[in-house]
């Protein structure tokens, strides 16, 4: 199912096998929360800005169109138009964030709805129901995730809870992929790992999941509000207890730099709004630096965003134009510019993979992270 075929120190360069397709890690998942890329992006440019993966989200797609209804349209791949793999985020981290009026209790989370305030109740197993109605390719177990900073006692109580939950989330799966109306069964589940920002909480709750041998393990609540310097701390604690066979998800992270920094401690996964939100600002990631189009000395520049970008932005538009099209308020301006940074991920993930494979990561690391501290 995962295959390492090189590593450099901790670095590790792989292929996932799944019933959609094999993934070859380390990964950028593309974010697609409600199952299109904000920025009026289709699935069909997903495949040529190089997408492995989009992920989508069990909350919102929970809320509308309803998961009834995408199961009944022959679930999400069909229903989108995709047929590489899909991640589904179990809704964990929309409960706690968006939901209003929410009650945590020990069989699931009651809350109400953010769009109409209809209450809903989502548990372990109801989760485990919505992503197998939607029938991706990996279904992320139900957590809590605990805002930072966080009290010690209830850090210890909800990554406790969080681990019990995942044995309810397994066994639902089971029976899920057993059943006659499950559209893929061979859907798989990856774990989470919380914890806050405590090390032997961390530590404990990895040991305690990495015994249910699943499919994948995640480090989850992080990116919301530590230090970068702690969220490496954080990794450099818990992943010498993740299974070594399996491949290990840095969830909602991050910046190019932050990728960098996580695949060296052995991240094969990752996924973050921030390539899509920021070109819809005109912020844009590039191989010479970070560039935002709408400075005005970009007013009569005619090169491309990046010169050495083969995105369709760069192949065909000027950083002149596509600023024009901003100051204009032209919805192609978001479009264009979400397709480069889409690209620029996707592209990244492929070069540090070539580089872990040709035994110059470190390398690699170092002068990227100098090159990506510029501003343009």
């Amino acid at each position: 199912m995962f295959k390492i075929k090189a590593t450099e120190n901790r670095a590790r360069r792989g292929e996932f096998a799944t019933i959609h397709g094999t993934v070859q890690t380390p990964v950028f998942m593309n974010v697609g929360t409600l199952g299109a890329i904000k920025g009026a992006v289709s699935t069909m440019d997903l495949k040529e800005v190089g997408c492995q993966v989009e992920l989508s989200n069990t909350y919102h797609l929970h809320l509308r169109p309803g998961d009834g209804v995408v199961h009944d349209l022959g679930g999400l791949h069909k229903f989108m138009n995709w047929d590489r793999p899909i991640l589904t985020d179990s809704g964990g981290f929309q409960v706690f964030s968006l939901a209003q009026l929410r009650k945590i209790k020990e069989e699931g989370v009651y809350f109400a709805s953010h769009i109409d305030g209809r209450k809903i109740f989502m548990g372990p197993e109801e989760s485990m129901q919505i992503q197998s109605n939607l029938a991706s390719t990996i279904a992320m177990a139900f957590d809590e995730c605990v805002a930072l900073p966080a009290e010690y006692g209830y850090a210890k109580q909800s990554a406790e809870r969080t681990a019990r939950w995942l044995v309810r989330c397994k066994d639902e799966m089971k029976k899920l992929n057993a059943s006659e109306r499950t559209i893929n069964k061979k859907q798989m589940l990856f774990g989470i790992n919380q914890g806050a920002t405590f090390d032997d909480l961390r530590i404990n709750n990895m040991k305690e999941i990495a015994k249910l041998d699943l499919d994948g393990y995640a480090i989850g609540g992080l990116a919301v509000g530590e230090t970068h310097e702690e969220m490496y701390h954080i990794l450099d604690v818990t992943l010498p207890f993740a299974p070594e066979d399996k491949p290990r998800y840095l969830m909602g992270v991050g910046t190019p730099v932050n990728i960098l920094e996580a695949v060296d401690r052995g991240i094969d996964f990752f996924d973050c709004v921030i390539a899509s939100r920021n070109a819809r600002h005109a912020n844009l990631f590039t191989n010479n630096g970070y560039m935002n189009l709408n400075n005005a000395k970009y007013e009569r520049d005619m090169r491309p965003i990046d010169e050495n970008c083969g995105c369709p932005a760069c192949r065909n538009y000027s950083r002149a134009y596509i600023r024009h099209l901003f100051k204009a308020k032209e919805m192609l301006a978001m479009r264009l510019c979400v397709l480069h940074n889409l690209y620029f991920y996707n592209h990244l993930m492929e070069d540090i993979r070539t580089a872990i494979e040709e035994g110059r990561f470190a390398k690699f690391k170092e002068e990227k992270i100098a090159d990506f501290s510029k501003r343009l």
